[in-house]
C-alpha cells in the first residue's frame, strides 16, 4: 500500500512539473502576442488614402513599379501604414526585380497567413497581425538564408528610417 501512495505521489509531481512548464511556454507566447486593434470601415475610409485602403482593407493590389519604396536603401524599419506595426527590418529587404518591396523574411510574429485562391493555384497571403491589413503575398523564390519572397505593396508600408 505504501509503494502505491508513493508511485501516485511522484506521478503527481511529475504531472505538477510538466504543467509549470506549459504554463511558461503558454506564458512566453502571450508575451509575443500582438494586440489586435479593429476600426470600422469608416474609421479605416477616413484614416487612409483610397490606394491604402483598397490593399489594406480589400486585398487590392498596387501596380508594379509605382512605389517610392523600391528605391529605398537606407537603415530602419518598415512598418504597416495602417497601424504602425514594425514588420520588416530594411536588412531583410532586397530588389526582386518584381517591381514591389520585397523582403526575404519579417519580424517573427508580426505578420499573419492564409491561403488565397483568387488565381486558382494557391498562394500564401499575409496581413499584419495586428490590424488585419493586407500586405501581399509570399513565394518559396527568394533569397538565403530563407528562401523566400515577402513580395509587399509599398502602399500598405511606411518607412521609418534608423536615428543617426
Amino acid at each position: 500500500m505504501v509503494r502505491r501512495e508513493f508511485a501516485k505521489l511522484l506521478l503527481g509531481l511529475a504531472s505538477i512539473a510538466v504543467f509549470k512548464d506549459v504554463l511558461q511556454i503558454s506564458k512566453a507566447y502571450a508575451a509575443d502576442m500582438i494586440d489586435k486593434i479593429s476600426k470600422s470601415d469608416e474609421q479605416w475610409k477616413k484614416e487612409l488614402t483610397a490606394q491604402q485602403y483598397d490593399v489594406l482593407r480589400h486585398e487590392g493590389t498596387e501596380r508594379a513599379f509605382s512605389s517610392p519604396l523600391n528605391d529605398e536603401h537606407r537603415e530602419g524599419m518598415f512598418a504597416c501604414v495602417g497601424c504602425g506595426l514594425e514588420l520588416f527590418p530594411s536588412a531583410y529587404k532586397f530588389d526582386s526585380g518584381t517591381g514591389w518591396p520585397s523582403f526575404y523574411d519579417s519580424i517573427k510574429g508580426h505578420i499573419e497567413t492564409k491561403t488565397d485562391y483568387k488565381l486558382l493555384m494557391p498562394r500564401t497571403e499575409y496581413h499584419c497581425a495586428r490590424c488585419g491589413g493586407h500586405h501581399g503575398h509570399i513565394f518559396n523564390d527568394g533569397p538565403k538564408p530563407t528562401g523566400l519572397r515577402h513580395c509587399n505593396n509599398g502602399v500598405a508600408l511606411k518607412f521609418i528610417p534608423k536615428e543617426v
